[in-house]
């Protein structure tokens, strides 16, 4: 039985890793043609495509009244983009930013942190609260797209965008069956060596959701696409928050474990000095994310 957990598991991140690919791929095609500045394309499209992951396991769980799972699930992915992931990419290249990152997307991701806390605080995900959080990602969204910002770059021109958009779903089909499959392996293998579902979700299936995010990032920011590498990562971080755990409260309240407080604070504190980081000459150094990578791996060790 341990076998078939660890191959659901195996075969779950191949899923994972090729669907995101091809969305990631024909989104940013699509955005080009839709003319989306390079920022956008990292904040939206990109973002939304990375996390579809954490969507289909999140809401896939919140389903399955697996609700520890389903919000931890979140909050570690987010520790880990925030963390791990951009520590990891500032270390291979230092990351660039500018303003309108750090002080209008980093607020809003400050302003959904914050708010999240204080769902949290009760340790109770209502259905109001998700509606709070998902009417607040259409608002954000519909400012970024309204504001048509000037395309810095052009990619690969779509020479098909009936095939493109027939591979992006092609692709979402396979991230959701892949979080499927991750979600059942990682609860199955977890529950056989006694690990809680809290810590199951805000570490391994943490890291696995967060697989396209790293791939997508470290390529963008080698082939110097800034707004793109740092766009997704904090895009992705808005959308789990008030996408995904919004979709999720709406479809059905949640009560967690109290853990939910402590890792919420640490996501939170995460986020502020990624933000100071990139501040600090407008970019986030290797040295800046040689501190995010051991403070990450410091706050999993804390919560194991």
């Amino acid at each position: 039985m341990t076998f078939l957990y660890i191959s659901e598991i195996l075969i779950s991140l191949a899923l994972l890793w090729k669907g995101s690919d091809w969305l990631v791929e024909r989104a940013v095609r699509i955005a080009d043609w839709m003319g989306v500045s390079q920022l956008v394309i990292g904040l939206t499209i990109v973002a939304f495509g990375t996390s579809a992951p954490e969507f289909a396991v999140t809401v896939g769980a919140a389903l399955s009244g697996q609700a520890n799972i389903s919000i931890s699930n979140v909050i570690g992915s987010n520790i880990y983009n925030l963390g791990f992931i951009m520590g990891s990419v500032a270390m291979i290249r230092a990351v660039g930013a500018d303003r309108k990152l750090i002080f209008r997307d980093g607020s809003i991701l400050i302003i959904c942190s914050l708010s999240l806390l204080l769902f949290l605080f009760d340790l109770h995900l209502s259905r109001i609260e998700g509606f709070i959080l998902f009417i607040g990602l259409l608002v954000y969204n519909y400012f970024l797209i309204h504001r048509k910002e000037k395309v810095e770059i052009k990619t690969e021109k779509s020479d098909n965008i009936v095939m493109d958009w027939l591979m992006l779903i092609l692709g979402l089909i396979l991230v959701i069956l892949g979080g499927t499959l991750l979600r059942m392996g990682a609860v199955g293998v977890a529950r056989k060596i006694g690990i809680s579902d809290w810590v199951i979700g805000v570490t391994l299936i943490a890291g696995g959701t967060s697989a396209p995010e790293f791939a997508t990032s470290l390529m963008a920011s080698y082939r110097g696409h800034h707004g793109i590498s740092a766009g997704n990562l904090i895009g992705s971080c808005i959308f789990n928050i008030m996408g995904v755990l919004g979709v999720a409260g709406l479809l059905r309240p949640m009560s967690v474990s109290q853990d939910a407080r402590s890792n919420t604070l640490m996501m939170f504190g995460i986020l502020v000095i990624s933000l100071i980081f990139f501040r600090t000459g407008w970019k986030m150094s290797r040295a800046e994310g040689v501190i995010l990578v051991i403070l990450s791996i410091i706050f999993w060790i804390i919560i194991l």
